[in-house]
C-alpha cells in the first residue's frame, strides 16, 4: 500500500496565471483531483495537495508544468487532464511541457494548437516526416482539426501555395449537378466540419480572402479526376466514404511539394451494403511503403465531450460481439446439420 498521508503545496506567484489555470468554479483542478485520485483544494495563491504519495506526485508534476505553460501563454483546459495523466503516469521521466509542447504554430493572432494525446503526438510528427500520411480512428479524436491546424499553419508559413479540401458527397452520389449554386455552394455542406476547423485557426475575413484567392480550395472527391496537385497541402476527410477506385485516383494526383493527409473512420462508412471501403483497402495495400504513414487512433485519444469516449467503448464492445457471434454462427449451423443427419 502507499503513503496516505503525503502532501505537498504549489504557490503560485501570479493571480492572473492562478485564475486561468483553475479556471471557472476550479473546474480543472476538480478534473486533476479526480482523474489522479489525488485530493486539491485552493486557498489563496496556493494549491495544496494530500492522499496517496504516487497520486499527489503525478498531480504535482501536472499542475507545476501547467502553471509553466499557463505563463507562457498556452491554454490548459479540463480535457486536456485526463490524456496527459495518462502519459505522466506512464513515464515518469516526461513532463506536461513535453507531452504538450509539440505545438502547430498557425497565426501570432491564434493560439497555438496542441496535441493532446500520444497518439495525436505521433499524427502530427507524422505529418511533418511524411508527404503521405493516413490518420485512421473513431470521431473526436482530431484526425482532421490536427491536419487543417497543419495544412494552415504551412500555408501562412508560405511552404506551400495553397489547401484543397476534399471530401466524398456520398449522399449525393457524387452528382452534384443538379443543385443550385457554384461548385463551392454545391459541395459546401459536405465540407461544413472542413470549414469549421479552419476558422478556429485563421481570422474569418482570412480565410475568405485567401478562398477568394484560391489558396483554400474545396473539390468533392468526383472532381479532381486528372488533376495534379503541387505545392499543396490536400486534405481528403471522411475516406471510408470513398471506393477503392476513387481512392487510388486521390492517391495519384498530388505532386511535387505537395503534402496529403487522408482520415477517416473504417467502422462508420456510409457506402452502400456489400461496397468495400477505398480507405481499408488502402490500408492493406500501402502498409510499409516508405515515405506514407498510418496512424492509428483509439477511444484513449478522444479529445471532446468525455461521454464521446463511453459512446465509441460501447459500440466497439457490441461491434465485437456481433463479430463473436457471427464467426460462431457457421459452426453451430454445421454441429446442428450433423446432429440431424445422425442414426437415432
Amino acid at each position: 500500500m502507499g503513503n496516505t498521508s503525503y502532501s505537498a503545496n504549489l504557490e503560485v506567484d501570479s493571480t492572473q496565471v492562478l485564475m486561468a489555470l483553475a479556471g471557472p468554479q476550479s473546474a480543472l483542478l476538480s478534473e486533476v483531483a479526480k482523474e489522479s485520485g489525488a485530493e486539491i483544494s485552493l486557498r489563496g495563491n496556493t494549491i495544496y495537495l494530500a492522499g496517496e504519495e504516487a497520486d499527489v506526485r503525478l498531480a504535482f508534476r501536472f499542475l507545476t508544468d501547467a502553471v509553466e505553460l499557463v505563463g507562457r501563454g498556452f491554454g490548459v483546459a479540463p480535457n486536456d487532464v485526463a490524456g496527459s495523466l495518462r502519459g505522466l503516469r506512464d513515464d515518469p521521466n516526461r513532463s506536461l511541457t513535453e507531452l504538450l509542447d509539440e505545438t502547430i504554430l498557425i497565426t501570432a493572432r491564434k493560439k497555438p494548437v496542441l496535441p493532446k494525446s500520444d497518439g495525436q503526438r505521433r499524427y502530427v510528427e507524422a505529418i511533418r516526416n511524411h508527404d503521405l500520411t493516413f490518420g485512421i480512428g473513431p470521431a473526436g479524436t482530431g484526425k482532421t482539426y490536427l491536419a487543417m491546424a497543419m495544412a494552415a499553419s504551412l500555408l501562412t508559413q508560405k511552404r506551400v501555395k495553397r489547401i484543397v479540401l476534399v471530401r466524398p458527397a456520398v449522399e449525393a452520389g457524387e452528382k452534384l449537378g443538379f443543385l443550385p449554386g457554384d461548385l463551392a455552394e454545391k459541395v459546401n455542406p459536405y465540407l461544413r466540419p472542413l470549414y469549421d476547423a479552419l476558422y478556429d485557426m485563421l481570422e474569418y475575413e482570412r480565410a475568405q480572402q485567401l478562398k477568394e484567392r484560391g489558396q483554400i480550395e474545396v473539390a468533392p472527391l468526383a472532381f479532381m479526376r486528372g488533376r495534379t496537385l503541387n505545392d499543396a497541402f490536400v486534405i481528403l476527410d471522411e475516406a471510408q466514404n470513398a471506393t477503392p477506385e476513387q481512392m487510388r485516383m486521390f492517391l495519384t494526383r498530388f505532386g511535387y511539394g505537395s503534402k496529403v493527409a487522408v482520415t477517416g473512420d473504417i467502422t462508420q462508412t456510409d457506402l452502400p451494403s456489400g461496397a468495400r471501403s477505398g480507405l481499408r483497402e488502402a490500408r492493406d495495400i500501402l502498409q510499409g511503403i516508405p515515405g506514407i504513414a498510418f496512424c492509428t487512433f483509439s477511444d484513449a485519444d478522444v479529445v471532446r465531450h468525455p461521454l464521446v469516449q463511453k459512446v465509441i467503448v460501447a459500440y466497439e464492445k457490441r461491434d465485437a460481439e456481433r463479430a463473436a457471434e457471427a464467426a460462431l454462427a457457421p459452426e453451430e449451423a454445421r454441429n446442428g446439420r450433423g446432429r440431424r443427419g445422425e442414426a437415432p
